[in-house]
């Protein structure tokens, strides 16, 4: 892809101090890209901020906000077309990973996934459509294996994750007149600090990680990378006739039988 793709460009990318969305923001840096990211963690934001620009970025705009709260969603685009004057592409990668079963799973957990992983994803989503259409631009949504099939202990997340895939493709149909594109990536396991951050230790990381070469049809987890390198292509202009798909970026993970 050439760097010309996303010069000039405005991308707002939310979760983006860490794992897909930090991995992503740098690799649309490296494509000359303005950046806003978006997280809690001003800190880790500033730091990836600072890992973009030295890639290359054009313009990197730093917007601390929590997304579990409607109106910082909201928020979050208004600051962004305030600084850069309008907005290309929506990468929406806020999410969290809540372990739990339908029998034992807790209802606070459940409202906690659903409201981060999927109600601001809409909220999102609303805020941003103005501003798409004017520019035409699109939006790439990071969703996962688990919104395609089922899997059992993460009943919250992986409902979360169908909800997204299905406001994927009804936006796309709803926007697809005024020249709006959407669209979703659906990484298997992917090595970041999500499943660390949900409750594994170290030990039962590295096992679910080896397990994961058999899990995984081509034989081994996914990078960062590999589902960054995806969403650049699903927002620019290369995928112009790509609208309302689900993407696994998942070695096979999908279509496998354990």
């Amino acid at each position: 892809m050439a760097t010309a793709c996303f010069k000039g460009k405005v991308i707002l990318i939310t979760g983006a101090s860490s794992g897909i969305g930090a991995g992503t923001a740098k690799h649309f840096a490296a494509l000359g890209a303005k950046l806003a990211l978006i997280a809690r963690n001003e800190a880790k934001l500033n730091e990836i901020a600072a890992d973009c620009r030295a890639a290359g970025a054009e313009d990197v705009f730093v917007s601390p906000h929590d997304l579990g709260i409607a109106e910082e969603c909201v928020k979050a685009v208004e600051n962004t077309v305030s600084h850069f004057g309008g907005l290309d592409v929506f990468v929406n990668s806020a999410g969290i990973l809540v372990n739990g079963d339908t029998a034992t799973g807790s209802l606070e957990d459940y409202d906690r996934c659903m409201n981060i992983n999927t109600r601001s994803a809409f909220i999102l989503s609303q805020a941003v459509i103005p501003h798409l259409i004017k520019t035409k631009g699109n939006m790439v949504h990071i969703s996962s294996v688990c919104g395609l099939r089922a899997f059992p202990g993460v009943l919250a997340y992986s409902m979360s994750k169908a909800a997204v895939d299905q406001l994927v493709r009804t936006c796309a149909l709803e926007l697809a007149a005024q020249g709006v594109r959407v669209n979703a990536v659906n990484p298997g396991v992917i090595v970041t600090e999500i499943h660390k951050n949900a409750g594994m230790n170290d030990v039962a990381y590295a096992a679910f990680l080896e397990k994961g070469k058999r899990t995984h049809a081509l034989g081994r987890v996914g990078t960062v990378e590999e589902v960054a390198h995806a969403v650049a292509f699903l927002a620019s202009n290369e995928s112009a006739f790509i609208t309302g798909a689900t993407l696994p970026i998942d070695g096979g993970r999908n279509i496998m039988s354990v």
